[in-house]
């Protein structure tokens, strides 16, 4: 007696942790990736930035950021208070889930292609530094959007709502679709795009190294001639320019943070694929919901953290534009009522 007593005790904390969690961690991510992504959004679309290749990509994730938390978090926070009527309504079940997915998925392919211009704006090669370009940016940004509504139109026919007896009420109505809408999530949307991250990172690091080293080279060449001017010419070419070695630091430290935040979630998914369901209302049930409450979290709080990631990574470059921007809104606001007084006056 006193051992079923002490499971419905536990099952009942973690129930209740799981709706606090819910409600009031997915407040925080919202309030603070919402406004994270809008000051993102303003700073990488100022002239400075805008014509660089990857600030592009950055400013897409951006906007796709503000996508996926709406679509990922106000569901879950209404889930708390039994509010959240993708549970219960088939047509919001799959139009929710297919916006949320579509745009977890372009905004971790973003960085992908973020990383891959930087290998190719890095390299020694002039025909590879010349494919960093903005008309090859829009062409991958269509590709990604085009890839990205292929792989998850599956969930506008398997996802249903009012599922009993597995982890979630809004989800694969089969197992066959479970299998293959978690698969597709966990490895089109997350491990592959990971994967091509790190691997391009690595090439980037490489590429870095190899110009700095024969930046020193042609330094060490030009001194031992003492032709100082011919050196500081030389090198000056040579070197990556401040705004890509920067963009760079924000890249890697993001990727870094993308691997550790998205990824425990995506091997819980395909776990939970294979793994049979436990009973609704058991113990097991309890504590799996809980482990997929946090992972599903700290995932989603991914796409909230770029701005604050750029901000202390991003060195002068993105910090000079974020400086700028507040200046412009400054000036902005305190002439506004200035220039209205002036109109009123001349009317009168």
């Amino acid at each position: 007696m006193s051992s079923m007593n002490a499971n419905t005790d536990l099952i009942l904390f973690f129930n209740n942790a799981s709706n606090s969690l819910n409600y009031y961690l997915s407040i925080f991510i919202i309030i603070f990736g919402i406004i994270g992504n809008i000051l993102n959004i303003l700073v990488l679309s100022q002239r400075s930035l805008r014509s660089n290749s990857s600030a592009i990509y950055f400013l897409a994730s951006a906007i796709v950021g503000i996508i996926v938390i709406i679509s990922g978090l106000i569901s879950r926070m209404l889930s708390a208070c039994n509010l959240d009527l993708t549970l219960t309504t088939d047509w919001i079940c799959k139009v929710r889930n297919f916006i949320l997915y579509n745009s977890r998925t372009i905004f971790l392919w973003m960085i992908v292609l973020a990383t891959i211009d930087r290998w190719l704006s890095s390299s020694i090669s002039i025909n590879l530094r010349s494919m960093s370009n903005l008309k090859n940016v829009q062409r991958s940004i269509i590709i990604i959007l085009i890839y990205s509504c292929l792989i998850n139109i599956p969930i506008l026919y398997c996802y249903r709502a009012n599922l009993s007896d597995i982890l979630r009420a809004c989800y694969g109505s089969t197992y066959s679709c479970r299998l293959t809408t978690d698969l597709i999530y966990a490895f089109g949307t997350v491990l592959l795009p990971l994967l091509l991250m790190i691997i391009f990172g690595l090439l980037t690091i490489k590429n870095v190294r190899h110009l700095q080293s024969r930046v020193h080279a042609i330094n060490g060449v030009m001194i031992s001639l003492e032709n100082k001017n011919v050196s500081s010419n030389r090198s000056g070419h040579l070197p990556a320019k401040k705004t890509d070695r920067q963009l760079l630091k924000m890249l890697l430290v993001q990727v870094t943070l993308l691997f550790l935040f998205t990824s425990p979630h995506a091997i819980q998914k395909v776990y939970s694929s294979f793994a049979s369901s436990p009973p609704s209302g058991s113990l097991d049930n309890a504590v799996q919901n809980f482990i997929f409450t946090i992972l599903t979290l700290i995932a989603l709080a991914a796409s909230g953290t770029p701005f604050y990631i750029y901000t202390l990574t991003g060195g002068s470059v993105f910090r000079n534009a974020l400086r700028h921007l507040v200046k412009i809104v400054i000036q902005k606001c305190y002439y506004m009522p200035i220039n209205r007084l002036n109109r009123m006056r001349e009317t009168n």
